[in-house]
């Protein structure tokens, strides 16, 4: 109830001012508190603490390499990013699992595109959250070159648990960014979504994605003789600062899901998710 009654673009806009300074007092205050409150663990960053310029840098700070070994992307679908599965199933009926009581449909999440939507109608989809401890930046689960994206606005809920299951469609309500890629087993979509006092996200092929705005901006990188962006599976594609949710859809019959994976599974970038089915 709280959150419908906040403000909470102005709040988001506020806590994104903090995350960029560079002051020293107010920075290093900031990452060793978050860090300490969330149980951080260091030892896998590229960095130690009292090496980044600013708080957003810490959050979306570089992993040594070698801590997100890659599964074999020739025959699996590599996780995204560190987090834990919120939901994964089917798309039926052009409508999506949030939680029990809880859906959106596909044409809501992709910014009202219903011949879009169509394309994964009967496919797969699979909700991975993010946590505030969580390494934040967002990977290709498989080879792809970059049709298209669109900036949707929108409210910016929590997207934790809890706010899952009592907000009625929240992945298709939050500001977001659509991605839609070719790839080897047809059409899919990376859609990253904003979350409360989440200040910004970027990409690596355009940046910072301009926040809380009043429409829909949607961008096309395959016409006009544009090649598209080529991104091998496990390439970085973006990244949460103060982050959030990642939602892949893929076409029918094309993505086979692990067993093992369930609601609540913690998931690290870079793991099998299941297994491609190619077209």
């Amino acid at each position: 109830m709280l959150q419908h009654v906040l403000p909470q673009h102005a709040l988001s806009r506020l806590a994104g001012r903090f995350a960029r300074s560079e002051t020293p007092w107010l920075r290093d205050r900031l990452i060793r508190r978050f860090a300490k409150a969330y149980n951080v663990d260091m030892d896998q960053a590229e960095r130690p603490l009292g090496e980044y310029r600013s708080f957003n840098d810490f959050f979306t700070r570089a992993l040594k390499p070698g801590m997100r070994p890659l599964a074999d992307a020739r025959s699996q679908v590599l996780c995204p990013a560190d987090g834990a599965v919120s939901q994964l199933g089917r798309i039926e009926n052009g409508r999506i699992f949030q939680a029990k009581g809880q859906s959106y449909t596909a044409a809501e999440l992709l910014g009202g595109d219903t011949d879009l939507a169509e394309k994964f109608e009967g496919g797969s989809f699979i909700t991975i959250y993010l946590s505030p401890s969580d390494y934040h930046r967002v990977h290709m689960p498989v080879d792809g070159t970059l049709r298209q994206t669109a900036y949707i606005p929108g409210d910016l809920f929590s997207v934790n648990t809890v706010t899952a299951e009592n907000v009625d469609r929240l992945f298709s309500r939050n500001e977001r960014l659509s991605s839609v890629f070719d790839t080897p087993v047809g059409a899919m979509a990376s859609v990253m979504v904003g979350a409360m006092i989440v200040a910004n996200i970027e990409t690596v092929w355009g940046g910072l994605v301009t926040p809380h705005q009043k429409q829909i901006v949607r961008s096309d990188f395959v016409s006009e003789g544009q090649a598209g962006v080529q991104l091998n599976a496990g390439d970085e594609m973006g990244r949460f600062l103060l982050g959030s949710t990642v939602v892949l859809l893929f076409e029918p019959d094309r993505v086979e899901w692990s067993d093992e994976l369930k609601p609540l599974s913690v998931v690290r970038m870079g793991q099998s998710l299941g297994r491609l089915k190619p077209a």
